[in-house]
């Protein structure tokens, strides 16, 4: 299955007493279809899930997918350090009507490959979803390998990865030992162009919340054959993108989308909203693009 090319891992907007905001919720869907979001993954790193309670997933999962209403792919994270807690959860989005899920390397725990294989293969073998591998070792401190990942795409649904390595090199030999209908995404908004320029399909971004109109025109141009244009707006683009991880995430993404006038409140502990002048500095790197 192919997602699209621009998915945004989407924050999830909260109220005043920090609860989740439905009506909120409705709101940024249709602000992020409309500026070029393909997909969206919910309940991700960017949406809090280590915040959300299960009770909270469910009904996100459920408001979603209503609202989305089959115009775009809806990917659920269900993914955990607990094999048998993420198949109840994967489980449970199956049954609401999510597209497909995204896995998560188990954190904490540290497993070896072996562990991670059977962990993926496991949780595979107990939905029909489409399944996007996560591989994100700043966080889990683990990390899929290559072999690990090759193997991995053999099972049937699983069928994609997100990969935030940074590992180039890891992605290309990815890319080259998978099948062609194995897609592979950037998990890293200022390596969009580079891992396109490899063979990858496209982004899990954050940065598309607020420029998602600008990355869409990057990657249509680089599909064109425009590699100088594509590479210029990369370039253009790169601060912003920056500024959108100055602080631990998604603090500094709301901050831009409130400051846009699309309300989606503040992070829950034990992060913590942007300083004055992080906000400040955030503010002239947007206005500047």
């Amino acid at each position: 299955m192919f997602f699209g090319h621009i998915l945004t891992a989407m924050v999830t907007p909260f109220d005043q007493n920090n609860q989740l905001d439905v009506n909120k919720t409705s709101e940024l869907i249709e602000y992020l279809i409309q500026n070029g979001s393909d997909g969206l993954i919910i309940a991700g790193t960017t949406g809090e899930s280590a915040t959300l309670s299960h009770k909270e997933k469910i009904d996100l999962f459920k408001h979603v997918v209503k609202v989305v209403n089959k115009r775009i792919p809806v990917i659920a994270g269900t993914g955990s350090n607990n094999t048998k807690a993420s198949i109840e959860l994967t489980k449970e989005a199956e049954q609401i009507g999510v597209d497909g899920v995204l896995i998560v390397t188990p954190y904490y725990n540290k497993p070896n490959q072996e562990g991670l294989f059977n962990h993926f293969q496991t949780i595979a073998s107990e939905t029909s979803l489409p399944i996007m591998l996560y591989n994100i070792p700043s966080r889990s401190v683990v990390s899929l390998s290559v072999d690990t990942i090759i193997a991995l795409s053999q099972i049937e649904n699983i069928v994609s990865l997100k990969d935030s390595s940074g590992d180039l090199d890891a992605v290309s030999s990815i890319i080259e030992q998978t099948d062609k209908d194995f897609t592979v995404y950037s998990g890293d908004d200022s390596l969009t162009l580079p891992i396109k320029a490899i063979g990858g399909n496209g982004v899990v971004s954050v940065s598309s919340h607020i420029i998602g109109k600008e990355m869409k025109e990057m990657l249509l141009l680089f599909e064109q054959g425009e590699w100088k244009k594509a590479a210029t707006i990369h370039r253009k683009l790169l601060p912003v993108m920056k500024a959108l991880f100055m602080a631990p995430s998604p603090a500094p993404v709301k901050a831009a989308l409130n400051q846009k006038g699309v309300a989606v409140g503040n992070v829950r502990l034990p992060l913590v909203p942007l300083t004055p002048f992080e906000k400040e500095y955030l503010i002239k790197i947007m206005d500047r693009l």
